[in-house]
């Protein structure tokens, strides 16, 4: 899993999963927006480059063709959660009503 090694600690995440499903297990530093509140939230892609996540890889697929034809910076996290877990990686519970970020 190099792509997932390679985020980083700093990377900006983006969680377009569900709040439930945010609650149940996240990336300590994403921020939530849910998939169908993305083109609302525009202002959080801005800027850096920004890997967007999901469970599976699905939603954040089409969340990055969106923003990317805004013309913003978007990478898809191809394996989403499953294959951040796979890969070892932690992640933290948490309510997701404290924890979107904005």
């Amino acid at each position: 899993m190099h792509e997932l090694a390679s985020i980083g600690p700093t990377a900006r995440i983006i969680d377009v999963r569900e709040p439930q499903e945010w609650d149940a297990g996240h990336i300590a530093h994403a921020e939530l927006i849910p998939l169908g509140t993305v083109p609302e939230r525009l202002d959080a892609f801005s800027g850096e480059r920004t890997y967007v996540v999901c469970r599976s890889g699905a939603r954040s697929s089409r969340a990055c063709e969106f923003l990317v034809a805004q013309g913003l910076a978007a990478v898809n996290v191809a394996g989403g959660m499953q294959a951040w877990l796979d890969a070892g990686f932690d992640t933290v519970p948490g309510a997701a009503s404290g924890a979107t970020g904005g």
